[in-house]
Parts: structure tokens; C-alpha cells; sequence
């Protein structure tokens, strides 16, 4: 029984002891047990670290690779992104192309077509959009009253003058790039997205 009590107060020591070494102090960071685990190394799409012994002191790495070694070596090149394939253009989702209508290109938007097709289902999703980018300026009823628009002033009313005719495009086209104080909004909100705003905008808005 002293035996097995003995083994037991050296086994705990040791322990107790592993973990004190383990811990910070000073000049000394501690010891790290399995960091890979929650240290991953993560795939730099642009640059990428390629000598393989990188890191290697501190390794515990399957692979027996340096720790900080992060390219993929199955991409060419040791990219960690893929290229384009040669003379493709990227298009989204819903096989869009990208916007290439300049800020001033105000007549040439106004002449585009509202590609996504008007459901229930789109108006209710426009309706979302709209109270998440659109209302904190224009107000719930697009009325140009909403919080950050009082503080900014000069805010459009959607359901006034001019605002009403607007071609779609035209609508779709400022909320992309921007007039007046209105901000450009095409590096937040996806094409299709602003498609539905405009949906809701004159479906909706305008017609209350």
C-alpha cells in the first residue's frame, strides 16, 4: 500500500512539475503542448513561405515540415489560390458578368433590364435588403427620414419627384457606384442583391 501511495505522490509531482515548466514567466514564453493543434498554418492566398524547413525547430508537424512552411505544393507555382483559366471572364452565382459601367455612365445604366425575375419570394428578400443597407438613410418607407440620414441631410425620398420615373437601372447603378451623398455600395452587396433592392424599391416603395 506505501508503495502504490509513494508511485502515486511521484507520479503527481511529476506531473505538477511538467506542467510548471510548461508555464510563462518573465523572459520565458512556456512551452506549447501540440500547438499545431490550435496554431494551425493557414493558406496565404498571395504570399506563401516555400522553404520547407521553416520553422523546423519548433515543429511537430505529421509531415515533417518546418512549422511556419505554408504553400500548397499541389498548385502550380505553390500558389494557394488557382489562377483563372486563360481568356475566361468570372461571372457570379446566377451567371452574371461584372459591372463595368463607370460612375458617370448614368445613361447607359439607365438603359439595363432588371435580370432577376420579380416572385414573392425575390420582393420578400429585397424587402430584407433594404431594411438592413438602405433604411438607416432613406427611413422604413424610403421617405429620406431614416436616423443617419437626418444627421446627413439632403437624403433622397424615393417616393418624391423624379425618384419615382427612375428606370431601373438607373436605381440599380447608383446604389452600385455611388451620387451625391450616396455612397457606392457595389463592393458590399452583391449584384443579384441590389437587383432585388431595386425590385422592392419600385414594387414596393413606390407604389405605397
Amino acid at each position: 500500500m506505501k508503495l502504490i501511495r509513494s508511485i502515486y505522490v511521484i507520479a503527481t509531482a511529476g506531473v505538477a512539475l511538467g506542467f510548471a515548466s510548461c508555464s510563462a514567466s518573465g523572459d520565458h514564453p512556456g512551452y506549447e503542448y501540440a500547438p499545431q493543434m490550435y496554431n494551425s498554418v493557414a493558406y496565404e492566398p498571395l504570399t506563401q513561405i516555400v522553404n520547407e524547413d521553416e520553422g523546423k525547430w519548433v515543429s511537430t508537424r505529421e509531415d515533417e515540415k518546418g512549422e511556419f512552411f505554408n504553400s500548397n505544393i499541389n498548385n502550380p507555382h505553390r500558389m494557394n489560390m488557382r489562377e483563372p483559366v486563360a481568356n475566361t471572364v468570372p461571372r457570379t452565382k446566377d451567371g452574371l458578368l461584372p459591372y463595368r459601367l463607370k460612375a458617370f455612365e448614368l445613361e447607359k445604366a439607365a438603359e439595363l433590364e432588371n435580370p432577376v425575375e420579380l416572385t414573392d419570394e425575390v420582393l420578400e428578400d429585397g424587402r430584407l435588403l433594404f431594411l438592413q443597407y438602405c433604411k438607416a438613410c432613406h427611413g422604413i418607407n424610403g421617405e429620406g427620414d431614416g436616423l443617419a440620414g437626418e444627421v446627413i441631410g439632403g437624403v433622397a425620398n424615393l417616393k418624391g419627384g423624379a425618384y419615382v420615373d427612375l428606370p431601373e437601372g438607373h436605381i440599380f447603378h447608383v446604389i452600385m457606384k455611388g451620387k451625391g451623398r450616396m455612397g457606392a455600395h457595389g463592393t458590399q452587396i452583391p449584384q443579384e442583391r441590389i437587383w432585388k433592392i431595386v425590385h422592392y424599391v419600385k414594387q414596393e416603395i413606390q407604389k405605397q
